[in-house]
């Protein structure tokens, strides 16, 4: 994962800021199917995701309502656990095999302490996961399922091009589901 590209857009963060993150933080694996964060334990670490996909959802009553992806260079974890330390209301799931570099919530708080620029990253990563989870809101809210398809397509066209090389069943079973509820109405 290159560190530098992946923050540049939230903030400028040179290698020296990078590599003292990276030297806080303790590399992760998990397998195929494995659940990373279970619903109802604490998001302890925050995941800097270097290899796979993992998917967030939520049951409820017994049925699984996908919340999200994540796959490298990217971020993941349970945020509202990690942010406030409480047990997490959905479950994330490591869909392949992945690799991640971690930091533990009371690492990186040290971490802000010592390195304005980092803790402002994290605002400004922050700010942009709101902006995103408005539009994400407004885009339920106000489209139809085939306008959310198309722009499901547009922001992530990689995880169909995953499907047609993947031997995953998981993802490909996802997005023929996706497909399937756009054509079937």
């Amino acid at each position: 994962m290159n560190y530098q590209e992946y923050f540049l857009p939230f903030q400028p963060l040179g290698q020296e800021a990078i590599d003292l993150l990276l030297s806080r933080c303790v590399e992760r694996k998990y397998k195929k199917g494995e659940i990373i964060t279970p619903e109802g334990s604490i998001q302890r670490e925050l995941l800097f995701v270097e290899e796979g996909v993992q998917m967030s959802y939520f049951n409820n009553d017994g049925k699984m309502h996908v919340i999200g992806f994540t796959y490298a260079p990217s971020i993941s974890g349970i945020p509202d656990s990690f942010l406030f330390q409480r047990p997490s209301k959905y479950t994330l799931q490591a869909l392949t095999g992945s690799r991640f570099q971690a930091i533990s919530f009371e690492r990186l708080q040290q971490l802000f302490d010592e390195a304005p620029v980092i803790e402002r990253l994290f605002r400004k990563i922050g700010e942009a996961i709101l902006a995103g989870l408005i539009d994400r809101h407004l885009e339920l809210q106000a489209y139809t399922i085939e306008q959310r398809f198309r722009l499901f397509a547009q922001r992530s066209p990689h995880l169909f091009s995953s499907c047609l090389t993947s031997t995953s069943p998981i993802i490909c079973g996802l997005i023929r589901r996706i497909l399937a509820s756009c054509i079937i109405r």
